[in-house]
C-alpha cells in the first residue's frame, strides 16, 4: 500500500506507536478496553490529513463504531476508497498478467458501501482479466470470533464461497481484507484448489 501511495506522490508516514484499532475487544463486549485503544488511535494519528488502511474492517470500526465509544473518528479511509474517491485515481500504473476474481468483504461492502471502487482499480491493471464469481457478495464465514464460536457454520460458508471462486477458473482471488483472505486461503489449501489469495494492495503494487 505504501509503495502505491508513494508512486502517486503521496507523502506517507508510519507512526510506530500505533496499535490495534480495538475491534476485537469491541466485538466481544470489552468496550472499556476498546475505548482505551480508540483513544490511543486518535492520539497517535492526530494531525494527519488522512489515515489510510488496507482493511475495510478496521476502517469501518473507526468510522462507524468509535462514536459509540465516545471517540470522534479521525479521517480514516479504506485503501481503494482513498485512491478512487479521495485522490480520483483509478490507474496506479500496475501490471499483473493474471485472471482474477474479487471477493467483497462484509465490512467494506455493507458498512462502507464500497463495491465498484476496487473493481475500477483492477480494471486498469495491465494484463489483468477480472471475472466475477456468482457469490462475490456472500460472506466468507470468518467474522472474527464468529469462526471460532461457530466453526461448522463458518466452514460451510467458506465452502460456498470457495466453490464460487473455483467455478470462475481464476488464478487469484483478490480482496481488501486480510482476514477474509486468510479464511479463504485455508479452505483452498485444504481442498487443494488451484486459486491463490492476494490482497488488492499487492496487485496494485505490482509492475
Amino acid at each position: 500500500m505504501v509503495k502505491v501511495l508513494r508512486r502517486l506522490n503521496v507523502a506517507v508516514d508510519y507512526p510506530a506507536a500505533q496499535t490495534c484499532c480495538g475491534q476485537p475487544a469491541f466485538n466481544t463486549g470489552y468496550w472499556d478496553e476498546a475505548r482505551t485503544l480508540a483513544k490511543r488511535y486518535g492520539e497517535v494519528f492526530a494531525g494527519y490529513d488522512a489515515i489510510v488502511s488496507p482493511s475495510g474492517s478496521c476502517t469501518a470500526m473507526v468510522r462507524n463504531f468509535y462514536p459509540e465509544l465516545g471517540t470522534p473518528p479521525p479521517p480514516t479511509y479504506e485503501f481503494a476508497e482513498f485512491l478512487v474517491r479521495k485522490l480520483g485515481v483509478t490507474d496506479v500504473g500496475a501490471r499483473f498478467p493474471a485472471k482474477v476474481t474479487y471477493h467483497d468483504s462484509c465490512h467494506a461492502l455493507r458498512e462502507l458501501r464500497l463495491k465498484d471502487e476496487p473493481r475500477q482499480l483492477l480494471r486498469k491493471v495491465k494484463g489483468l482479466e477480472l471475472v466475477e464469481m456468482d457469490k462475490a457478495e456472500t460472506c466468507c464465514g470468518f467474522g472474527g470470533t464468529f469462526s471460532v464460536k461457530f466453526p461448522m457454520i463458518s466452514y460451510a460458508m467458506d465452502e460456498v464461497k470457495c466453490q464460487s471462486i473455483a467455478a470462475t477458473s481464476a488464478e487469484y482471488v483478490v480482496s481488501g481484507d486480510s482476514s477474509c483472505l486468510m479464511q479463504i486461503d485455508g479452505y483452498l489449501r485444504r481442498q487443494n484448489l488451484p486459486a491463490k489469495t492476494i490482497s488488492l494492495a499487492e496487485v496494485l503494487a505490482s509492475t
